[in-house]
């Protein structure tokens, strides 16, 4: 059964820019909005990868030229979310009014909840052009198997609906909130986060999963990858999801299960197929986290979490 809700939205604008009141001009049709990063804004930081994409650090973009771009692009965002059992109760209304506040603002957006428990779903005022469909969904004995099973209905999404009328896909975990500026300098064509707790270790201490007998097993890896949130084109997003999925199915029919689930094939996948684009650990941050030295402002955090509660 698919359950389509809609909210209707309230206008509101985009932003001035920022310092100055100006617009600025339209990049050449021939240059990337990414050619502005300025990598050496963060000599302390990594900002490449060894293939060359970047990582995106504050400081390193001036966020009116993507916004301003994008806008002029007509550039569309679909944002998927699962509110499950309780998760539904204890988060999604923060997540959804924090990336009201936040997230990609002045740009298309539609948020795509997919809940058991639709008529729960708190209303939450949107903003011009934006809005929300809320879609039911089955849900499973296992929290496990409810974080794993997303990506069958994310690329069966993207197959029914969001591939006509959305260019990018962000997919998110809802026990998050946005606390900063979430924009267009995100999107790519293959986008990741880096975890906050690896980003400064060393490979060794990565959590891969190791086991042979794993879809997802890795011996070695580029960095350590968050499942909290990722994103891109809808035509990568489908790939992302559907390779998941079908890792997940393998390991299932094997009586398998990775390490950290469903992030473990994330991790799998970005390790044969690199993210064109890195998110730096302030786009999803444990505010539990001591050392902030690089950190200079904190974009989404996770949520306080009570297992024993929310987990049946």
């Amino acid at each position: 059964t698919r359950l389509l809700t809609y909210v209707c939205p309230t206008r509101r604008h985009l932003p001035t820019n920022q310092g100055t009141g100006t617009v600025p001009e339209p990049l050449h049709k021939n240059i990337s909005v990414d050619d502005t990063l300025n990598y050496k804004a963060r000599p302390n930081v990594q900002t490449r990868t060894p293939w060359n994409a970047p990582i995106i650090w504050e400081g390193m973009f001036d966020p009116i030229i993507y916004d301003q771009t994008h806008v002029k692009m007509n550039t569309t965002v679909a944002l998927t979310v699962f509110a499950v059992g309780r998760y539904l109760g204890a988060y999604l209304k923060t997540f959804l009014t924090s990336a009201e506040k936040y997230f990609m603002l002045g740009l298309p957006v539609t948020y795509f909840v997919f809940t058991d428990i639709p008529k729960d779903v708190p209303y939450i005022p949107l903003a011009h052009r934006r809005y929300m469909k809320v879609i039911y969904v089955k849900k499973h004995k296992r929290w496990q198997d409810v974080s794993m099973m997303r990506m069958k209905t994310i690329y069966e999404e993207i197959d029914v609906e969001i591939k006509y009328t959305f260019k990018y896909v962000f997919c998110f975990d809802v026990d998050q909130e946005f606390k900063g500026h979430f924009g267009s300098e995100t999107l790519g064509e293959s986008v990741a986060v880096i975890h906050s707790y690896f980003y400064k270790s060393p490979e060794e201490e990565f959590t891969y999963d190791r086991n042979p007998e794993s879809q997802a097993c890795m011996e070695t890896g580029d960095y350590y990858y968050h499942a909290s949130f990722f994103g891109g084109t809808w035509e990568i997003v489908k790939n992302i999801t559907e390779s998941c999925y079908h890792g997940i199915m393998t390991d299932k029919d094997n009586d398998v299960e990775a390490l950290w689930h469903d992030e473990s094939h994330l991790n799998k996948y970005f390790w044969f197929n690199k993210p064109s684009k890195l998110l730096s650990p302030e786009y999803c941050w444990d505010e539990n986290i001591e050392d902030v030295r690089d950190i200079r402002i904190t974009r989404l955090v996770w949520a306080p979490k009570n297992y024993e509660e929310l987990r049946d």
